[in-house]
């Protein structure tokens, strides 16, 4: 019985973060929101299985054929390279070392793919946005 729980809690979850996922799209207000929410439960997850989800969420869409989303490129660079989430000292990143070289595959993909004026525009926004909804 406790199992079936613990089974249903960690199906639901990984429903209801697909949900927040699929709204990482275009640049706009509705994107900001979903992509703060994502990444403010990742850094507020009371445990490492709930950010280790997160990541899997954002993972299984980047490792399939581009185009990828804009929101969902910034919400995975900003979980990266952003300190305040400390991704790389994770211990499910480090987990396997087919893992870890996945996740720097990733990382790098991503990273190429903002570079030059798209990257410039895309960080714009995105601060612009941060910054509205800041104050």
């Amino acid at each position: 019985m406790v199992t079936l729980k613990l089974c249903a809690m960690f199906t639901g979850r990984y429903l209801f973060l697909n949900a927040i996922a699929n709204q990482l799209r275009y640049p706009n207000s509705h994107t900001h929101y979903f992509s703060c929410a994502l990444l403010s439960l990742f850094a507020e997850a009371n445990t490492e299985a709930i950010q280790e989800q997160i990541t899997r969420v954002l993972l299984e869409r980047l490792i399939v054929n581009r185009p990828h989303p804009w929101g969902l490129l910034i919400t995975f660079i900003d979980l990266i390279k952003n300190p305040t989430y400390k991704f790389w000292s994770h211990e499910f990143v480090h987990c396997a070392p087919e893992i870890e070289k996945l996740f720097e595959s990733v990382a790098r993909s991503c990273m190429q793919k903002q570079t030059g004026s798209q990257a410039a525009m895309a960080r714009e926004t995105h601060q612009q946005q941060h910054e509205t909804t800041s104050t």
